[in-house]
């Protein structure tokens, strides 16, 4: 058979994704911090951007009625939803958590005794001088923060130990985790450096000398030990106790008493010792950036019951093409390669520019339909919250469920009841008892952990008698999505409770 040429004509389509289409989608998943930074590489790359400044009473936003219609205009400023609102005459109140009796944070202990001291220019032998060539790096040595690991070498030079004491000690400090912790087992160190595991037990014993107090323990026992001996408060019922503090955050007390040989008085004294200590010895050299929530939409009530939706100006950013620069660019752009320039620059700003617009709409849109279907959190708490799926408003918005899911991803909106992430408002449906309308599982944590508070000493409720009281309130739920709940709010379970509330009223 001969091989021929020849033509064939073939209509095929496929879906291909355009660089500025990619670009919007990227901006819409983006956050606060995100989006500003990107803006910024961008103006750097592209001359004619520039960020416009706000006027005193310029809203860049969108009107709103109750039907969900908007009235778009090239030049949008001002963003409203109103939706009005019945009061209901009784307005259901939210208890507080329990606290935890075992929880470090809650015990008054938020920042660690120990504050490092900043090393002098003395002691690191740095002259600031003026005209010297570290002058210009004065501000920054000023700002400069110590580590844990400076803190702790700076003291190890002044000790007087063995020289592979010493290593075995500067291999210890960097192993540390986090917390000042060893986990590494010091066999494991001693093999890596071929060393005898004694060198390595001898710089640990020196280490742990060190400050802050409990550095270098291997397990939380070992930790709280070394900061009660510094104490002199480590005897041996205070031993007893760290060596089953698994029977403490049990809350069994009565087997406590049994294996310390004291009443219940005395170890109650000595977990508030325990309580009063840092389980985290490091934490004062803890020097991560705090990253701040700015809200992305701005949710407010109005006298009239209303509720009125605006784009947080000082999050969204706006754009423009500095026309007078643009204009002289183009009358002096000479030869070809500069009026591509020009051109690939001018077209990549006004996408930019379309599509930081749209991604506004975008979010304005979902969150209008977020108001429109939660307005009873918005009015009443936290306890009429609706369930609400992603496709949802995905189908009124008439958007993609990914689009919503981006939007709702790392954005938050400022109300009069706090700051929350949009995907706060979106949660599963609970069955009610006879029909009526799903309760958000929210909504359903919210009463569980009301009727765990308010609950007595003498009448803790258990699994069961929370799905029976959840139940006459026409919640229909099993007793193991109960169980499930409680433990992801940390609330014991009721054997616990029961332990904890009885020794307290026998304190008392």
């Amino acid at each position: 058979m001969a091989l021929t040429a020849k033509l064939q004509a073939r209509q095929t389509q496929n879906l291909t994704m355009t660089p500025q289409l990619v670009q919007s989608i990227k901006l819409l998943r983006m956050n606060h911090a995100e989006l500003i930074k990107y803006i910024e590489e961008e103006m750097e790359r592209n001359p004619l951007l520039e960020v416009a400044e706000p006027d005193a009473g310029e809203r860049r936003s969108q009107t709103s009625d109750n039907d969900g219609k908007r009235e778009d205009s090239a030049h949008a400023s001002e963003v409203s939803l109103e939706l009005d609102t019945s009061r209901h005459s009784l307005e259901e109140s939210l208890g507080t958590s329990l606290e935890n009796a075992f929880d470090w944070e809650s015990s008054g202990h938020e920042t660690s005794p120990y504050s490092p001291s900043q090393p002098s220019a003395s002691q690191t032998g740095t002259d600031f001088s003026v005209g010297s060539e570290d002058a210009a790096d004065l501000e920054a040595f000023i700002a400069g923060e110590l580590t844990l690991k400076d803190h702790l070498q700076e003291q190890l030079a002044l000790c007087r130990c063995d020289v592979l004491v010493r290593l075995a000690a500067n291999e210890i400090i960097d192993n540390l985790d986090e917390d000042g912790y060893c986990r590494r087992p010091l066999l494991e160190m001693a093999k890596e450096r071929d060393l005898d595991v004694s060198v390595f037990e001898e710089a640990l014993k020196l280490l742990q000398g060190l400050d802050p107090t409990g550095i270098a323990a291997r397990d939380l026992a070992e930790c709280l030990s070394l900061q009660l001996k510094e104490r002199n408060r480590l005897d041996p019922a205070m031993a007893a106790l760290l060596e089953n503090l698994d029977l403490l955050a049990q809350r069994d007390y009565k087997a406590l008493c049994r294996i310390c040989g004291i009443d219940l008085d005395d170890l109650l004294d000595m977990v508030d010792e325990i309580k009063a200590l840092d389980p985290r010895p490091a934490r004062a050299f803890d020097h991560s950036p705090i990253q701040n929530v700015a809200p992305d939409v701005l949710v407010t009530e109005r006298a009239d019951g209303s509720f009125g939706i605006e784009l947080n100006l000082e999050t969204m950013p706006r754009l423009l093409v500095n026309q007078t620069y643009r204009s002289e660019v183009r009358r002096n752009a000479r030869g070809e390669q500069e009026k591509a320039f020009f051109t690939d620059c001018l077209q990549n700003a006004t996408w930019l520019i379309r599509s930081l617009e749209q991604r506004a709409q975008t979010i304005l849109k979902v969150m209008t339909e977020i108001v429109r279907h939660q307005d009873g959190f918005f009015a009443y708490g936290v306890t009429h919250l609706k369930p609400l799926s992603l496709k949802q408003v995905a189908e009124v918005t008439g958007l993609h469920e990914s689009t919503v899911s981006r939007v709702t991803s790392n954005k938050y909106v400022l109300t009069n009841r706090g700051l929350f992430e949009l995907k706060f408002f979106f949660t599963a449906s609970i069955n009610a008892t006879e029909g009526d309308e799903a309760h958000s599982a929210e909504a359903v944590r919210q009463r569980i952990r009301h009727l765990i508070d308010h609950e007595s000493a003498h009448k803790v409720l258990s699994d069961d008698a929370i799905v029976a009281a959840l139940k006459s309130g026409g919640i229909d739920i099993a007793r193991r999505t109960v169980a499930k709940y409680r433990e992801a709010m940390n609330i014991t379970s009721s054997v616990q409770r029961r332990r904890e509330k009885r020794a307290i009223l026998s304190r008392t």
